[in-house]
């Protein structure tokens, strides 16, 4: 395990575990972690490593190498890896699916900030039969609440081209009027529930990290990796509706806060954990990525 140098005080481990008992306490999501720690940290650095250095992660983890390798089996069985034989070492990339699909995740999760609000709500009413039936996949994965079977609301970013065709209304009122459509098209209450329990977990992270002098590399890798797993799967069911449109005291906002304080915080010892224990095929360690600093840059 990775150490700080003389003189310094690594993090107590207990910080951590209460992330580590909300992990245990749900069915296992290897898989799903996995793919964060490709989309955060592998892909940057050219997005293949040594199933070993994963495995280290893992143990940490006290997950057991088995589950890990069958995960990673069924990654790449369903298309989200890609395997090399290196001798009796294996490597795994993130396939095209798997980068195509966090490319995306990664806007939503370490840039998207609330569109303005344009003084209104939009409305999208597809034709009834196969339009709607067409428009409904490409609605969905913009973040399109329904507010009634058939009717779509607009979180606010403009309007897929692959409905253009289809009949738009603006939906004006009091703010009081909008938040209540706003509440019925999205599950805000789930997921307000949901940035409540994610600072719970991590604000006494951030406190420790304050109090103490620093963080084990190891141990800031875990922190990194569990961080965005948690956040991931909240904010990407986060419509990032205009700030107008929510609560005064809506959660979404004070979670990114703390992720984004947390991130920064925890990047630099992580990434030197992974400048000595992640490689690539030719046994040279993975070269630092170089965009990492612009995620969260606007925030404060």
């Amino acid at each position: 395990m990775a150490t700080l140098g003389a003189g310094e005080r690594h993090l107590p481990r207990a910080v951590l575990a209460p992330v580590f008992e909300k992990l245990r306490s749900e069915p296992s999501r290897t898989w799903s972690i996995i793919i964060t720690i490709y989309g955060d940290a592998i892909v940057p650095r050219g997005g293949s490593v040594w199933l070993g250095t994963l495995l280290t992660f893992f143990k940490e983890l006290d997950i057991e190498g088995g589950v890990v390798r069958t995960a990673m089996s069924r990654l790449a069985t369903d298309g989200w890896l890609e395997r090399q034989k290196v001798g009796r070492n294996s490597f795994y990339r993130l396939a095209d699916k798997g980068r195509e699909t966090f490319a995306k995740a990664a806007r939503h999760i370490y840039t998207e900030r609330p569109p303005p609000f344009a003084g209104h709500l939009t409305m999208v009413l597809p034709a009834n039969g196969g339009e709607r039936d067409a428009l409904r996949p490409a609605l969905e994965e913009g973040g399109f609440g329904t507010p009634a079977p058939g009717v779509f609301l607009a979180p606010g970013r403009g309007i897929p081209d692959i409905a253009a065709q289809a009949l738009t209304l603006q939906v004006g009122g009091t703010l009081e009027a909008l938040q209540i459509l706003a509440a019925r098209s999205w599950p805000l209450a789930e997921i307000g529930q949901a940035y409540g329990r994610f600072i719970e977990i991590f604000e006494p992270l951030r406190r420790a990290l304050v109090r103490e002098a620093g963080i084990g590399e190891l141990e800031a890798f875990l922190a990194r990796i569990l961080l965005i797993h948690e956040y991931r799967r909240i904010v990407l069911r986060d419509p990032i509706l205009p700030a107008q449109v929510l609560a005064p005291d809506w959660p979404g906002n004070a979670a990114r806060a703390l992720c984004a304080a947390l991130y920064r915080e925890l990047l630099g010892p992580s990434e030197r954990w992974l400048d000595r224990n992640a490689i690539d095929e030719t046994g040279a360690a993975l070269p630092a990525g170089t965009t990492l600093s612009n995620r969260f840059q606007a925030e404060e």
